[in-house]
């Protein structure tokens, strides 16, 4: 630790009580000075005004999550470290790409580099107490000594984590960057998304009301339900009159997963109504939706825990993650406004700007790369336009994209439904088109193998193994410096006294006053422009903005047909009940009257990309395995994926709560059983020929 360039080390732990939604209340707080050992224990009423140690630039805040600390810093309005050292951030950046047997967290970290630690069942133990509510005064001795346990172990933790850190060229500084954003995520998650809570009251009360309602308004157009049913023949049937190519299983059986409807709504826009409501009704809980008291959106944005380094909030909690019409319920409060930002093709940017391919950045410089592209292979004449050529332009971007992963040609034509020959010509057209970055990305997978890891702009570094795809790596610089971009921007935009809401990909969600939001616009952009320019070596990228003042809510485009339909039946039972939310009858699902059926352990594989734990029933994106580029590329498209720990070993499988199902698995066991006796018979009659 003598080779940091601080005076004071302090290692600092809250616990604080935090229901989904709420800001933290700090409960208590243990601090140690890790050069002087001096150490603080102190209660929630013993907390001062400002910090009671030094925060200043020659001073080292450290901790392990320390978005977590950092919002205890902001709920008792203390100003934020200078120097700020995340060993989580550490942890992550130095396993990325390899395998963890025991995850993520603190106990995990240290027994990776052998340290002891408490178990786990006095972690679960010692925050249980620190989210009762009340203390005896042992009780609170107990707490502060639990406290006490994840601040001990950051000095070794430190000692053992410092060497790779400070044996990378500017290893300190892209770690103390790296601490820097968390700060940000602090400020974010403290601010929070504004939501309409009336509005969402409305929806909690009598979503499985209206959701048969909403089947008939949506199946108007396309006759594939039957009741609260899809099906797959009315299905295929509707896709044959609308002339629309769609992918299928190896046994010739349409798949009917989230991706590919996203693909095909991308594509074909009648899709896309049909998309949001069978997401609505297999993914949509309301209830988990985490909206404070102050009728904000919060929940923990997860960062660094992607391969990456993208942020992974909860899809459940927050309200990006969710069908896109439920972003309806975004509405800034009476004075104020909302403006959404998003950087324009920014990975095609990043490509460019990485590789050096000048005709690929004039490309994204006209302000459409894919119509460029288009224009370029000749599918399109020099005076075509998004609207006239929408389809061919859509070829090309889902080529351009595609290209960056290395999506191959079966894939490009099934997805784009042409052939897989026109695909092939359409992938030498690219590679014509922008020889220098087709020859620069198959350089990088050429690099990621043979040095055994690919680095960011900014340090993020990505370890590969035997089980890493030449895909991955193909993609990872894309990605990974497009983290950079966002994370960079949040710092420069949130220590401007901007109020950002949220990050989302590739955009910020701000929020001003409205007679200041043209201000605060200029200032984003300005602090999303000089994020891309310290990335790229000064090329910038363009941001687009949608802003919204009150009384208008915030709409996204590809759900305004289901948002508008929501509204119309919940004003229908507006005009039934009344407009007091609280005065409607709450309607809930029907609970499934049959025993639970023991099956064994395993897991159900929903259609949503997600998988249900048949031990504790909960529905999980886990990480990505090596061998499954499926699962990576939705986490690279910045979808949610989380570990999961079931407690029990061997758990029960769940109960069935579709009739359909139900009665499929039935008549199963019927030809099994059918199967069986026919077997058993044709071996009686072969014994009694013998």
């Amino acid at each position: 630790m003598d080779r940091l360039p601080f005076r004071e080390l302090w290692a600092v732990d809250f616990e604080y009580g935090a229901d989904p939604g709420p800001r933290p209340v700090p409960v208590c707080m243990v601090a140690r000075e890790l050069r002087s050992g001096r150490l603080l224990r102190l209660w929630r009423d013993e907390l001062p005004a400002r910090p009671p140690f030094s925060i200043h630039r020659d001073s080292l805040f450290i901790a392990y999550a320390a978005a977590a600390e950092l919002g205890c810093f902001l709920a008792l309005g203390w100003p934020m470290p200078a120097r700020i050292l995340d060993l989580y951030a550490e942890f992550c950046a130095t396993t990325n790409g390899l395998k963890l047997p025991h995850g993520r967290s603190l106990l995990a970290a240290l027994t990776w580099h052998g340290i002891p630690a408490i178990t786990s069942e006095e972690k679960t133990a010692g925050r249980t107490l620190a989210l009762q509510g009340h203390w005896t005064p042992a009780e609170k001795t107990a707490l502060l000594d639990y406290c006490q346990t994840d601040v001990d172990p950051l000095g070794p933790l430190l000692e053992r984590m410092l060497p790779a850190i400070c044996n990378r060229p500017a290893g300190l500084r892209q770690a103390l960057l790296r601490g820097r954003y968390t700060a940000a995520v602090a400020k974010m998650e403290h601010a929070g998304v504004p939501i309409d809570t009336d509005t969402l009251d409305r929806l909690r009360r009598r979503w499985d009301s209206i959701k048969l309602d909403l089947i008939g308004e949506v199946d108007r157009d396309y006759r594939v339900f039957d009741g609260a049913t899809f099906k797959a023949d009315r299905f295929d049937a509707w896709l044959g009159r609308q002339h629309i190519p769609w992918p299928r299983t190896s046994t010739g059986r349409l798949q009917l997963d989230r991706d590919t409807f996203k693909e095909a709504a991308n594509t074909y826009p009648q899709v896309a109504p049909l998309r949001e409501l069978r997401s609505s009704l297999a993914e949509l809980r309301l209830e988990k939706l985490a909206v404070g008291p102050d009728g904000r959106n919060r929940t923990s944005l997860m960062p660094f825990a992607a391969r990456s380094s993208r942020n992974t909030p909860s899809n459940a909690k927050f309200i990006f993650g969710p069908s896109v019409w439920l972003r309806g319920l975004i509405r800034p409060e009476p004075g104020r406004a909302l403006a959404y930002i998003d950087w324009s093709s920014q990975e095609v940017a990043i490509a460019a700007a990485l590789s050096g391919d000048q005709a690929l950045l004039d490309a994204v410089q006209s302000g459409d790369p894919y119509l460029r592209f288009a224009k370029l292979a000749g599918l399109a004449p020099d005076n075509a336009t998004k609207q006239t050529h929408s389809q061919v332009r859509n070829l090309c971007k889902t080529c351009l994209l595609g290209s960056n992963y290395g999506m191959g040609a079966a894939s490009l034509a099934q997805r784009t439904g042409t052939s897989v020959l026109f695909a092939e010509q359409t992938q030498r057209a690219l590679a014509r088109a922008f020889p220098v970055f087709w020859q620069w990305a198959e350089h990088m997978v050429d690099v990621g193998e043979l040095r055994g890891e690919l680095s960011t702009i900014l340090g993020w570094t990505l370890r590969v193994t035997r089980d890493t795809r030449s895909t991955t790596l193909r993609n990872f610089p894309m990605q990974g410096n497009a983290a950079e971009m966002l994370r960079l921007a949040c710092c420069l935009a949130t220590e401007r006294g901007i109020q950002v809401c949220a990050p989302v990909h590739d955009a910020l969600l701000v929020e001003a006053d409205a007679d200041d939001l043209g201000e605060v616009v200029a200032a984003t952009r300005a602090a999303m422009s000089g994020a891309a320019c310290s990335v790229l070596g000064g090329v910038d990228v363009g941001t687009d903005v949608t802003a919204v003042a009150w009384p208008a809510r915030y709409a996204d485009p590809r759900g305004q047909v289901m948002w508008e339909r929501v509204s119309a039946l919940l004003a229908r039972e507006a005009a039934r009940y009344g407009d007091a939310p609280a005065a409607w009858p709450e309607i809930s699902a029907p609970k499934p009257i049959r025993p639970r059926r023991v099956r064994g352990s395993g897991e159900r594989r929903g259609l949503t990309g997600q998988v249900r734990c048949a031990g504790c029933g909960r529905w999980v994106r886990k990480r990505p395995e090596a061998d499954d580029w499926d699962e990576t590329e939705r986490a690279y498209a910045g979808d949610e994926y989380e570990e999961h720990y079931c407690e029990a070993d061997f758990g029960h499988s769940l109960d069935l709560t579709s009739e359909e199902e139900w009665a499929a698995w039935e008549a199963f066991e019927r030809e099994q059983r059918t199967a069986e006796v026919d077997e058993v018979s044709e071996v009686e009659e072969v014994e009694q020929v013998r």
